[in-house]
């Protein structure tokens, strides 16, 4: 049985664990990055890479490759109410306005070749069997890869990259908080002849959809609906799909003539956070953090836990803080940075109408393009909705409203 020792033995190697790896090996650590996946491969996901995740992309020098795969820029954020349509341009995040939806066969072998050209050691199609723990510590992994011969390796720090099933939670089993059931069924397809107008978002009863543009001429379209109709609407989930849309005749009428390219996909989420550290072992991306995916967060804030984790790693392998204290730190940014776009996920997730208040703000916004930037900007990441939805931004917008109107 092989022993090697690395610094960080990274399980998972999508979103989250490619860039942490990348990140790591950049600094010089000895990385490595497992996966039962090989790569091209598809998964699960909204695709969309709201601007601070482009704006990370740009940073790390992957940007220009995703840009060479053809993949559509994303300017115009547009929100649907039936009554009103609420539409702009989110505002910057780092200099950049802009988004994108590549196809997770295209983003995910970027981010794999990144992490290997990086320095980091990359297995595909490996399977971790067990994560080992010796005197309350996670130590390193075993498992096998395509020949089955099973192999120890052991890290100072194991990362938890795989998702939400991680095997690596399952061992340590870290403490959830902000524990929120599943609110929404959310199911998508690809479509070609269906072109749109940037990301396109509806709302209406008890349903909500969206669509934009993926790569190789194709356009995605999600729908949600409450989770306590999942059992009996996924017996028969194209029928149901295409029910929702006549909600709004004119976009039911533009999907009648496209063409539907691929199954459907989808299923229902637990939203959480976790204690992403501890003894030997992180979290990272949909392992540590999880949340309905109606804000389509979920790259962007792969991206940016990886950031920071890889920081805080960074700090304490090299001496510079205590492991402990650098991964404290480490969780403590990220849930500041998340908590209040997770409510606003919840609340939007739940497919409820809008309380009286929202209602009044809604209406309020037509015709005031700062106002409408601003609350496109909520859903782009570039403005929190604690700012955004604050007394003093909420005031002059109603303002605004009522003297135009006199």
């Amino acid at each position: 049985m092989d022993t090697n020792t690395y610094d960080a033995i990274v399980v998972g190697a999508r979103c989250a664990g490619a860039p942490t790896a990348m990140l790591l090996a950049r600094r010089g650590h000895r990385v490595l990055v497992l996966d039962r996946a090989t790569f091209p491969s598809d998964t699960l996901s909204t695709h969309l890479i709201h601007p601070p995740g482009v704006a990370r992309l740009r940073d790390w020098g992957l940007l220009d490759a995703v840009l060479a795969t053809g993949c559509p820029p994303i300017t115009r954020y547009s929100f649907d109410f039936g009554p009103v349509t609420v539409a702009g341009r989110p505002r910057a995040a780092h200099g950049l306005r802009v988004a994108y939806a590549p196809r997770r066969t295209v983003l995910d072998k970027l981010l794999v070749d990144a992490a290997a050209d990086a320095g980091a050691e990359v297995r595909e199609a490996f399977t971790v069997d067990e994560v080992l723990v010796e005197d309350g510590a996670v130590v390193g992994v075993r498992g096998h890869g395509r020949n089955g011969r099973r192999v120890t390796e052991r890290a100072r720090v194991v990362v938890g990259a795989d998702g939400r099933y991680s095997s690596v939670a399952r061992t340590v089993r870290p403490v959830e908080y902000r524990r929120h059931g599943r609110l929404a069924a959310n199911y998508y397809t690809y479509w070609s002849g269906l072109p749109v107008a940037g990301l396109e978002i509806v709302i209406r009863t008890l349903r909500a959809w969206a669509a934009w543009p993926t790569n190789d001429g194709l356009t995605l379209v999600v729908i949600a609906w409450p989770y306590a109709e999942f059992d009996a609407n996924r017996l028969d989930v194209e029928g149901n799909y295409l029910k929702a849309l006549e909600q709004e005749p004119a976009f039911a009428a533009r999907v009648g003539e496209a063409r539907r390219e691929d199954r459907f996909h989808g299923g229902v989420v637990v939203n959480y956070f976790r204690r992403p550290f501890g003894p030997g072992w992180v979290l990272v991306g949909d392992a540590g953090y999880n949340k309905d995916p109606i804000t389509a967060q979920g790259i962007s804030d792969a991206f940016r836990d990886a950031e920071l984790c890889a920081q805080a790693l960074d700090a304490g392998f090299t001496g510079r803080l205590p492991l402990d204290e650098a991964l404290r730190s480490y969780q403590e940014v990220r849930d500041a940075a998340v908590t209040a776009i997770y409510d606003f996920t919840l609340d939007l997730a739940a497919l409820e109408p809008p309380p009286p208040e929202m209602q009044q703000l809604i209406g309020a916004m037509p015709g005031n393009q700062e106002a409408m930037d601003g609350f496109v900007s909520v859903m782009a990441g570039t403005v929190s909705p604690a700012d955004f939805f604050a007394p003093d931004s909420v005031g002059p917008i109603l303002e605004a409203a009522g003297a135009a109107a006199r």
